[in-house]
């Protein structure tokens, strides 16, 4: 078994803050209304020429992604935040 060195420990946090797909807004995933977050992910997401799939595909990941990471530490009231900014998500691109 190969010993740990703690050099992935925030592995999660460095893509959050260093993503190749979108440059994201200072403490986004932290703020308190759903629609200003889904905007300013999908304006991250039209913005970047660096993604692989399309803008709603790199929004809805980076978001899914960072709510899957915080798992238990991500308070319930936040976690109801973000799944709600799924729902913006998926009405600012058309798909609800």
């Amino acid at each position: 078994m190969a010993k740990h060195d703690g050099s992935d420990e925030k592995w999660s946090q460095d893509v959050t803050e260093h993503s190749d797909a979108l440059d994201l807004d200072d403490d986004v995933f932290t703020w308190d209304d759903p629609a200003r977050i889904a905007a300013s992910l999908k304006r991250s997401a039209e913005s970047s020429r660096r993604r692989k799939g399309s803008a709603y595909q790199s929004a809805m990941s980076m978001l899914t992604f960072y709510v899957n990471r915080a798992g238990t530490n991500l308070p319930a009231s936040q976690r109801d935040v973000l799944e709600r900014a799924k729902d913006e998500l998926r009405k600012a691109f058309g798909r609800d």
